[in-house]
């Protein structure tokens, strides 16, 4: 078992991110035991509670290690479901990994409801109230785009029911079944909603979330499902860098997200990197069949938009690296191994079929870890 914990001390909260990846070699179920009870251990030691969980594993692992986290987190399975998200099997077996973030605090988060069901959770710090919400679906809206739609407008009641909107919201993950077949469908989508909102304004004073938008499915069979952060307050402070990095905005090509975000604290702040791939500055695809190189550059696009966004390697808390393939993957951990971001990888899908690779970073910056 591999657990890799960051913890950012600032003054007003301990933020805890976990990232923890299994052995092929294992049983699933004693791989489940062995991954759920190292991170109660970390959650235990930091006196932490969960603010968001995500679980990529294959549809019958996931099925069968549901009952297993229960049991293993007791009391700290408070009744909000984590991301359920199926993948491929991968390098590290039928559970690909977990990625937690947790807080440490002697109060609980608030657990966040739609239609009587939790679907996230809210904690205070000073004056702001900050918000997770874990992949909130909409199945039962039928077609794909029809539930792209709907899954957009239930984000927005969960954020109004506390004082928040869209505006509130600087990170979003987009979970797309068959991505392939329907990505151009979805942004357009998103665009209406964004654009109905206010947050595309012509290309100038853009509020674009920074986004995830991968062929990752949600494990109960929906089309699609979304996972958010977001922060209310008058204190609440976020920055958006639409173009950055050595790559333009987005939208030129039609996809509504930022390159990065930032989300400023009194005492810190944390950065969103968007899901980021091989694309050039006229968003084409580069590196066409070299996955080697695909990675390479990706990576540098990333460093190029935490630079530009004044965080270092050693700022990054969270990474998740999207691999088409398995040999993809090994090929990412042969030649990177000694990338300093605890980075997860897991068997997708990207956005264009001659993607083979992309990623994504959250920093976070503190006077603390800047001493």
């Amino acid at each position: 078992m591999n657990i890799d914990k960051r913890r950012i001390k600032s003054d007003l909260t301990t933020d805890v991110y976990i990232k923890a990846s299994g052995r092929e070699d294992l049983a699933l179920e004693e791989q489940a035991n062995e991954l759920f009870s190292g991170i109660r251990k970390v959650l235990e030691s930091e006196s932490a509670h969960i603010l968001q969980e995500r679980i990529f594993g294959t549809e019958d692992a996931l099925r069968i290690i549901r009952s297993i986290r229960a049991d293993i987190y007791g009391d700290y399975d408070d009744g909000v479901e984590p991301a359920w998200l199926v993948v491929p099997e991968g390098m590290n077996g039928q559970i690909a990994g977990i990625q937690m973030h947790a807080l440490s605090s002697e109060e609980a988060p608030k657990i966040l409801l739609w239609a009587g069901k939790p679907c996230g959770r809210i904690v205070q710090a000073g004056d702001c109230k900050y918000l997770t919400i874990s992949c909130i679906q909409a199945p039962e809206a039928g077609q794909a785009t029809n539930q792209a739609k709907i899954m957009l407008e239930k984000a927005e009641d969960v954020l109004k029911q506390v004082g928040g909107d869209m505006y509130s919201v600087p990170r979003t993950w987009m979970w797309l079944r068959d991505i392939l077949s329907w990505y151009d469908d979805f942004n357009l989508v998103r665009n209406d909603f964004f654009a109905e909102r206010g947050l595309i304004s012509d290309g100038i004073g853009n509020k674009m979330p920074a986004s995830t938008g991968i062929g990752v499915s949600p494990g109960n069979g929906a089309s699609c499902g979304m996972d958010l952060v977001a922060v209310i307050g008058s204190g609440k402070s976020i920055e958006y860098l639409d173009a950055g990095g050595n790559q333009n905005s987005a939208l030129k090509y039609g996809s509504a997200f930022s390159r990065a975000s930032r989300l400023v604290r009194p005492s810190g702040s944390t950065v969103f990197i968007s899901g980021t791939a091989s694309i050039d500055t006229d968003g084409k695809t580069t590196n066409t069949g070299d996955a080697s190189k695909q990675i390479e550059t990706t990576i540098n696009n990333v460093r190029a938009v935490l630079n530009e966004m004044q965080c270092r390697d050693e700022d990054v808390v969270q990474a998740i690296a999207y691999c088409k393939t398995t040999e993809i993957e090994k090929l990412f951990w042969s030649q990177w191994s000694d990338l300093v971001w605890p980075s997860l990888t897991v068997i997708a899908d990207v956005c264009r079929d001659d993607l083979l690779f992309e990623m994504e970073a959250t920093a976070a910056i503190t006077e603390t870890n800047r001493k």
